[in-house]
């Protein structure tokens, strides 16, 4: 991943935006690109250098995702287009999407009770509004990839990680931190058959995509912008809903986690009462099970780092404590969530 040089990117947006860039900074934000704060004409921006390899076209798709909802009256940073009238600007190997700045932090120490009901909130209308799109119909060949995970597989992937850390001359703090966890790890994916095995039938249909709170931009309580949609290919809610209901920072740093949890949830209800009870149920056990098979976060610090490998370092502890949280205490949060969807009288028993 490199950074672009600040003449060439002055260069594109003169030629292929007619904006007079007199600033460009980088923003430390986001592990898929390369982001940029640019000044012109007394305005700010913000700009996305897209690294070799990306699927422009699926980017393209994804940023028709934002506008869309955008259009419907969800709070998202609007695309600048090029004087051509295109999304995404090409010139040889550069390739950059530029959009408005929006003023709001990304929230690192856990949603505050009153931000999971705005995200909780948000996400509702997404589900909802996207719902109806042709894509949402189409065969979900992730799901099932998803629902295959195999327990064995996990561990020889475990165990290839703790023989690189076993074969360092020397050993630092992270690497026991990776040893314990990755341990730990081991031993719970004992438990993957049972959860795979407890879950109903899920819906599936075209969501956001990559709802987290890094792609959540917040000004106090309100939420300003939601970030970074995804091309519109179906999936799980459940799987989205569990993901930013119990996000790792919320559970690991806030002791409410728990009823803030349920307060999303709540008032992701109250915006998509059209979802499926079971799904609603089911988000706390799709929430574990994802965070157990994932390792995302110490799979890149020993074969791939990220763009920002400190944090995924930071990430990848969170949400293994996350996951043994969760596992922990899923039968109380799966009553809690059926009689949250029992509660409200909307909230079908049966998915699209």
């Amino acid at each position: 991943m490199t950074d672009l040089g600040q003449g060439e990117l002055a260069r594109l947006l003169r030629e292929r935006y007619g904006l007079a860039a007199t600033s460009v900074e980088s923003v430390a934000r986001g592990q898929a690109t390369v982001n940029y704060q640019v000044w012109a004409d007394e305005t700010a921006y913000f700009v996305k250098h897209y690294q070799a390899g990306c699927d422009i076209d699926a980017e393209r798709e994804a940023i028709g995702q934002s506008e869309r909802a955008g259009r419907h009256g969800l709070p998202v940073a609007p695309v600048c287009r090029t004087t051509e009238g295109e999304t995404i600007a090409r010139d040889g190997s550069l390739v950059v999407s530029v959009w408005h700045w929006v003023d709001g932090e990304v929230v690192s120490t856990g949603l505050t009770p009153a931000q999971q009901h705005a995200a909780g909130s948000a996400l509702g209308r997404i589900h909802r509004l996207f719902a109806d799109q042709p894509e949402s119909h189409r065969p979900a060949p992730h799901v099932q990839q998803w629902l295959a995970a195999d327990a064995e597989a996990l561990r020889a992937r475990v165990d290839d990680l703790l023989g690189t850390i076993a074969a360092r001359d020397r050993m630092d703090e992270f690497d026991r931190t990776a040893r314990r966890t990755l341990t730990e790890r081991r031993a719970a994916l004992d438990q993957l058959p049972d959860l795979l095995a407890g879950l109903p039938e899920l819906s599936t249909q075209v969501l956001h995509g990559d709802y987290s709170a890094v792609n959540l931009l917040f000004q106090g309580d309100q939420l300003a912008a939601v970030l970074d949609f995804r091309p519109p290919e179906p999936f799980l809610p459940a799987y989205e809903l569990g993901r930013i209901a119990f996000d790792p920072r919320t559970v690991c740093l806030r002791d409410d986690w728990r009823d803030s949890a349920l307060t999303l949830v709540e008032a992701y209800l109250h915006t998509n009462p059209d979802a499926a009870a079971r799904d609603v149920t089911a988000c706390a056990r799709v929430a574990a099970i994802q965070l157990l098979t994932s390792l995302y976060g110490i799979k890149e610090h020993y074969r791939s780092s990220g763009l920002l490998q400190d944090d995924l370092d930071r990430f990848w502890e969170q949400r293994h404590r996350t996951a043994t949280t969760l596992l922990e205490h899923l039968p109380e949060l799966e009553h809690a969530l059926n009689t949250l969807t029992g509660h409200h009288g909307k909230c079908h028993d049966t998915g699209r």
